[in-house]
């Protein structure tokens, strides 16, 4: 095949395995980011098209066809925000309850369609067939971004004025498109309004966040992945200590799938010179279930704070008020994340841990906050989010069971041994993954700007180093993105 022939396929051809993590994108990142650089130097409106022209081809190759929901739900809700943000009363309500409707319109189709099928079949005793649905990449990401956009213009948090152009750039931005974080318009918009200047420190930042993140998604998520499968593919093959393993280390491949990601993302916008907000701050340090909610997904559990929880009363109206919202804000939470029932078995877990821990908080306000106390409170949350972790991935209500069954009914430390001889790279990158969990993140913080100083030749050492060691382990059957799916 020649240079014109794959290039042509490259433009025309979906591809099932397009990520951040795949050698083409690497290479079509490379390509666009030195035209990239050649641009931002002249006309900025030139600039801000060709990345959202890019962003555009990114949708497709990771969607087909079906990429073209994108623009067509960015334009329809520029032109419907702007529509309402002229009018006034209750014209201007109506405008942005439509709008909201409309945006969330594809998103429930493609992703709730059959769910709502499978419910009516099961109430019906009707043998209803799911429909061919493929639902587009990436679609609850967007969307979520374009409804915060129009309800912070109705309630006018967000008054900038935006070009259509810097609307597509903030809709489609490609590091955002796959799996987030969802990112507020107050939060990008604004740095699209000037010639930025991309520093040198943030070039750095982007270099470093891209190397966390391919470490953490694409050496220890991607090798435990493979162990943890078995175990949920066919919980009663093993014993109650292998599935104690693969609850643990899918506890820490969702972490490091989901953050090395988001890392990556944040990276990619800072080479770019676009600054996002962080999205994890090491979840698995919290004393208490409120304390994971600030810490993990950020991006999304202030999204449902924002738009759902204070909407719907929030603390508001009442002690039993606020835990019956906080209970239904999880369970939407699950929901968003599939159309499954263990994933609203998942969300009402969360709501009932929080709605428990607010509960018993004036009691436990007056517990002395020693060392051994934060060390139970650790212990407890953890196990907690580690067993609504179990019913998040197991595919029914079945497989979760079993293998909760035999933890709890088959264990045994005989196990140990033989599964630390044989599964010896495995339990290391396990016990690497919790480890850097101690870490501080002041002390992180100090050592990326160590990186930041160093002369570029050990940069360009560090880089090569960290290329080699994933390159070593890479699976041949590379894991997807698991929040892409969502």
């Amino acid at each position: 095949m020649g240079l014109n022939d794959y290039l042509s396929h490259f433009l025309t051809a979906p591809d099932s395995t397009w990520s951040f993590v795949s050698i083409p994108f690497a290479v079509a990142f490379m390509v666009f980011f030195a035209i990239y650089i050649a641009l931002r130097r002249n006309s900025k409106a030139l600039t801000l098209g060709y990345v959202v022209a890019f962003s555009l081809l990114f949708a497709y190759k990771a969607n087909g066809v079906l990429m073209v929901l994108l623009p067509l739900t960015a334009l329809l809700s520029y032109y419907m925000t702007r529509r309402m943000d002229d009018s006034e009363g209750s014209e201007r309500k109506w405008w942005m309850w439509a709008t909201v409707i409309l945006d969330l319109a594809p998103l429930l189709y493609y992703k709730y369609t059959n769910f709502l099928i499978e419910i009516i079949s099961e109430l019906t005793a009707s043998n209803f067939s799911p429909l061919a649905i493929i639902m587009p990449v990436g679609i609850s990401f967007y969307t979520f971004q374009a409804i915060s956009y129009t309800v912070d213009v109705y309630q006018r948090k967000f008054t900038l004025e935006v070009s259509l152009l810097e609307y597509l750039f903030y809709l489609t931005f490609f590091p955002l498109l796959i799996a987030g974080p969802i990112t507020r318009a107050g939060t990008l918009i604004p740095q699209l309004k000037h010639r930025y200047h991309v520093s040198d420190a943030q070039v750095y930042t982007g270099l470093w966040l891209i190397m966390s993140g391919l470490l953490k998604k694409a050496l220890i998520a991607d090798y435990i992945a493979q162990y943890n499968n078995w175990i949920f593919n066919d919980p009663g093959a093993y014993s109650g200590f292998e599935n104690l393993m693969g609850v643990l280390g899918y506890t820490l491949q969702i972490y490091c799938d989901f953050s090395g990601y988001s890392d990556i993302s944040i990276g990619l916008a800072s080479l770019l010179g676009i600054t996002l907000l962080e999205n994890f701050r090491y979840p698995y340090q919290s004393l208490n279930l409120q304390e994971f909610w600030r810490r993990w997904h950020i991006s999304l559990s202030t999204w449902f704070r924002d738009y759902f929880y204070i909407p719907i009363g929030g603390n508001r109206k009442g002690t039993w008020r606020t835990y019956l919202n906080n209970f239904l804000t999880m369970l939407v939470a699950g929901l968003w994340h599939g159309a499954s029932w263990m994933f609203v078995i998942w969300g009402a877990l969360h709501g009932a841990g929080l709605v428990l821990h607010k509960w018993c908080k004036p009691w436990l306000q007056r517990i002395p906050d020693t060392w051994y106390v934060k060390c139970l409170s650790w212990t407890l949350t953890f196990l907690y989010v580690a067993l609504a972790w179990t019913f998040f991935r197991s595919r029914d209500m079945g497989t979760a069971m079993t293998v909760l069954g035999s933890i709890f009914g088959d264990f045994s430390f005989a196990y140990f041994k033989p599964f630390i001889e044989t599964r010896l790279t495995w339990t290391v990158f396990v016990v690497l993954g919790f480890a850097l969990h101690a870490v501080r993140e002041r002390h992180v913080d100090r050592l990326r700007q160590l990186y930041i100083r160093t002369p570029w030749t050990l940069k360009l050492i560090l880089l090569f180093v960290v290329l080699q060691v994933v390159i070593n382990y890479r699976l041949s059957d590379i894991q997807p993105f698991i929040y892409a799916q969502f």
